[in-house]
């Protein structure tokens, strides 16, 4: 194996689709489905490229008409990029706590999407104001951490929460804290960015 992902190595549109064509055959391949024909064969052939190899940190969603159906990931790189998407996509489909086990027949309705992120880096605050001012909305990735209690929302979040206000709120809630622990709590809190690929999109 060799090293990790470069923050300025980019993935591009074709890696991109490989690595959502990967975790949707993991994920049949448990619910004990292959890819016809040479679909197979071609994407393993696909998965030679270097940078496949390399060591990334990945979130593997999945969504039916918009709505969260699963997502699992990792905020370090300890596993190729392959096999990271393969594990995190298996997690979010039979894994995730707060869902089910996704169906065959869910499959048919189920959109996978990639992230591939950087490595995670402390961001110095002074205060609740301070720490709103510096984040980057639609940019940046957002781990915070309080003792045991801890919790991450990748940038597409900003999407559904564009506040920073809310943002910050619903993220403490997701990890057990109460929803003002941003504003008058110290927070170890860290930033990445990601790239995502869409299933059938760039």
């Amino acid at each position: 194996m060799t090293g990790n992902i470069h923050q300025s190595e980019q993935i591009n549109p074709k890696q991109g689709q490989i690595l959502v064509r990967l975790a949707r055959l993991a994920i049949m391949e448990k619910l004990g489905q292959r890819i016809p024909g040479t679909g197979g064969r071609m994407l393993s052939e696909s998965l030679t490229e270097k940078i496949f190899k390399e060591k990334a940190a990945t979130f593997v969603t999945l969504e039916i008409g918009g709505q969260l159906r699963g997502c699992i990931g990792s905020l370090t790189a300890t596993q190729s990029l392959a096999a990271d998407v393969r594990q995190n996509g298996e997690s979010a489909a039979f894994h995730d706590p707060r869902f089910a086990p996704v169906s065959l027949d869910e499959m048919k309705r189920v959109q996978i999407e990639i992230s591939v992120l950087t490595s995670p880096q402390p961001l110095k605050y002074y205060n609740s104001n301070d720490l709103v001012s510096t984040l980057c909305p639609q940019v940046d990735g957002v781990i915070i951490k309080k003792g045991m209690a801890g919790a991450t929302f990748l940038p597409q979040v900003w999407d559904q929460l564009p506040n920073p206000e809310d943002f910050l709120t619903h993220l403490c809630r997701k990890a057990g804290l109460d929803g003002d622990a941003w504003r008058d709590t110290p927070l170890n809190v860290s930033t990445y960015q990601v790239q995502y690929f869409e299933e059938g999109g760039g």
